[in-house]
């Protein structure tokens, strides 16, 4: 299994500055790309639909936008899937004033007829199924580190001159990608480089390692939601 990870990623990183490299990565990942697209509109994908277009695109921008800081090549290329399916939808829905998939539910309603510009459904439900998705992933991926949620909650910086010390421990390491790519490697967090590095006190950061470690994985492994959510913590610390 791991193996085959290393061959797709491999793969990958050819692809990206190889078109015939590329073309074969998407030859051979077609089905992979059909049922992506199919999860989406919940129904089958003809070779010949405008959304398989959209799909085999949305991979292609997938092998040209990866990293392996951002875990699974499959994970990702699934996330850019669903996200350029629902932006394509909503485009349709502006231009058109509706969409029809000409697909009907059980009660004889179009799949996206119930998505309104004031109050998305649709939107709401995929963002949290991602969400729902990237927290289990995000245990899981914890499991390995000795972390559980609970640890985090109880690990979290309570004081202000605390959590400034972590955010500052937390950006250096995001500026320097083989400091993310020794904690992914190890599973433990470079307390002594980050310290030294970002000049702030270890003892602190051992304190807040669980907390740590939560964190960092957030930021590199590619959970585009939770990122999203503690950037935002992050950025409104580094204004204060």
């Amino acid at each position: 299994m791991e193996s085959d990870a290393k061959q797709i990623i491999s793969r990958v990183y050819k692809a990206k500055n190889d078109s015939h490299a590329a073309d074969d990565l998407i030859e051979s990942y077609l089905p992979f790309i059909r049922s992506e697209a199919a999860k989406v509109l919940k129904r089958p994908v003809d070779q010949s639909d405008d959304e398989m277009s959209i799909a085999m695109f949305a991979f292609y921008e997938a092998i040209k936008n990866y990293s392996r800081l951002r875990g699974s090549f499959l994970k990702f290329a699934a996330l850019q899937i669903k996200n350029r399916l629902i932006d394509y939808f909503r485009k349709e829905k502006r231009n058109r004033g509706h969409i029809s998939l000409d697909e009907a539910d059980d009660d004889d309603n179009s799949l996206i007829d119930s998505i309104s510009d004031e109050h998305d459904d649709y939107r709401e439900n995929e963002i949290r199924e991602a969400t729902q998705q990237e927290i289990a992933e995000l245990s899981a991926q914890m499991d390995d580190f000795g972390v559980s949620m609970s640890d985090v909650a109880d690990n979290s910086p309570k004081q202000r001159r605390t959590l400034e010390i972590c955010q500052k421990a937390i950006y250096y390491a995001r500026n320097n990608p083989d400091i993310l790519e020794d904690f992914l490697r190890t599973k433990k967090v470079p307390l002594a480089r980050l310290s030294e590095g970002a000049g702030v006190e270890r003892k602190t950061l051992e304190r807040h390692r669980r907390y740590l470690v939560a964190v960092l994985l957030i930021c590199t492994n590619g959970y585009e939601i939770m990122r999203g959510h503690i950037m935002q913590v992050l950025k409104g610390g580094e204004r204060s």
